[in-house]
């Protein structure tokens, strides 16, 4: 897969996402620095693809997308998945027979 847009997710001052598209691995390259290549999943697609440094990724996205987080939005967005998967799981109670 050869991505269309590689996509760096931030946190701004205020606590916003802030969202920036490069449209080649040579733009996401003058401003993020490469530390080296992913190898290390099983997703064939992901293969070869870049790793920079203080950037979690990559993930792929529907369209083509490469998507690269912060730490800080990495752990929060895990965050915020966790407990809404939480939310909707209920464990059922089960009654014990009594001796």
């Amino acid at each position: 897969m050869k991505p269309h847009v590689f996509r760096v997710v931030t946190k701004g001052p205020e606590g916003e996402y802030r969202i920036r598209d490069y449209v080649s691995e040579d733009e996401i390259r003058r401003w993020h620095v490469q530390a080296g290549s992913c190898d290390y999943t099983l997703d064939n697609a992901l293969r070869g693809q870049p790793i920079f440094k203080g950037l979690i990724g990559p993930m792929p996205e529907p369209g083509g997308v490469l998507r690269y987080e912060s730490l800080e939005v990495f752990e929060q967005m895990t965050k915020e998945w966790y407990e809404h998967k939480r939310k909707y799981r209920k464990k059922k109670k089960v009654q014990l027979p009594e001796s």
